[in-house]
């Protein structure tokens, strides 16, 4: 019996560590941001919310919708 509320637990707590990830993951894809790639192989990324991000990422707003018309 205890072995079987051991492994309850343990799977319960796994779901949980796996659900909390799917979770963050999804919620990461939503926001914008904008990454530089530089000719050294270095990259910046710029999240949604900064003061550069939010320029750049105006730029690119106006690029989209005028590549959809």
């Amino acid at each position: 019996m205890r072995g079987r509320n051991f492994l309850t637990g343990f799977l319960l707590a796994a779901g949980s560590a796996v659900g909390t990830v799917l979770y963050r993951r999804r919620a990461a894809r939503r926001r914008e941001r904008v990454q530089l790639y530089f000719g050294d192989g270095s990259m910046i990324s710029l999240t949604e919310g900064s003061p550069e991000a939010e320029r750049l990422l105006g730029h690119a707003r106006k690029l989209l919708a005028a590549a959809r018309s």
